[in-house]
């Protein structure tokens, strides 16, 4: 890779470990709620990967450990998990879920650098992972070098914003409200929406046999004020520095007001919110091998 392109991954890794640092408490909080949905995708990518007893599994960007404890329960006593993250403060919270759990591992820093042995895994996971990546194709070579031949890398996306409003309904609105642009290129939560698109991305880091497997997310929140405390908790750094600019406060009366009522939409008779949302569920095998 030329200097200029690793300094820039360098530089976008080093954005994304503050970001995940500054959120791991919210997310920390919002856990149990956000994998009452979330568990769902779980079960299904340990299906797509084959995840047995005896199996080493490698977790890309495991944020607060899941799906590495699940699949930890997968492999059994026998087998090995490890996650990775570039986050401090989101490894501290897996560590802290993994606590009594004596098969899972968990490494601070990107998979693209970490010490880890070639050819050991047999698979591979990510759970809304790989769209954070600075370089994602090279991210994605690095794993399938992690894999065994023949291995199986299962992994979570999210589709169009518009299909996700557990996650896109806050910027949608912050934005609407203070009038901002679009996001800057780079990593975000909807760079791999294009099935076409992340499909040529595995292909070129040497995966084949990419399958993509649509699943709804069944997340639900006990009531607009509930969703409206999730989001703010999870709000990303940048965006609650725009909020405190522009409005004074991340807690802007208005801009919350605003989101109570768009949030509505999704409200329930009995007064909760249903937050169904769409991701895709990739299935791609290395060495050729289906």
């Amino acid at each position: 890779m030329p200097a200029a392109a690793s300094t820039d991954a360098t530089a976008i890794r080093e954005q994304q470990r503050d970001l995940w640092n500054g959120v791991a408490r919210g997310w920390r909080r919002w856990s149990p709620a956000f994998e009452r949905g979330a568990a769902t995708v779980t079960e299904r990518l340990l299906e797509l990967a084959g995840a047995a007893p005896g199996h080493r599994v490698l977790d890309v960007g495991t944020g607060t450990g899941e799906p590495a404890l699940s699949a930890g329960r997968a492999v059994g006593p026998r087998g090995r998990v490890v996650g990775v993250d570039l986050s401090p403060a989101m490894v501290a919270a897996a560590r802290a879920a993994a606590t009594g759990t004596e098969n899972v591992d968990f490494v601070v820093g990107a998979v693209e650098t970490a010490v880890l042995p070639e050819r050991s895994f047999d698979v591979a996971l990510s759970r809304w992972g790989l769209m954070f990546a600075a370089d994602r194709i090279e991210l994605l070579r690095v794993v399938a070098g992690l894999l065994k031949p023949g291995a199986v890398l299962a992994a979570a996306v999210w589709t169009e914003p518009p299909r996700v409003p557990m996650i896109s309904l806050a910027f949608r609105v912050i934005s609407g409200h203070l009038e901002l642009g679009p996001p800057p290129p780079g990593p975000g939560p909807f760079t791999m929406s294009d099935p076409v698109a992340a499909a040529a991305e595995l292909e070129d880091a040497g995966f084949d046999a990419v399958e993509f497997h649509e699943h709804r997310v069944p997340f639900r929140l006990g009531s607009i004020d509930e969703f409206a405390r999730f989001s703010r908790d999870v709000l990303p750094p940048g965006m609650r520095r725009v909020l405190e600019q522009r409005c004074g406060s991340v807690d802007d009366p208005d801009v919350w007001a605003a989101f109570r009522d768009a949030a509505r939409e999704y409200e329930t008779p009995d007064g909760a919110v249903s937050l169904t949302s769409d991701c895709l569920c990739i299935r791609a095998v290395t060495g050729g091998a289906a």
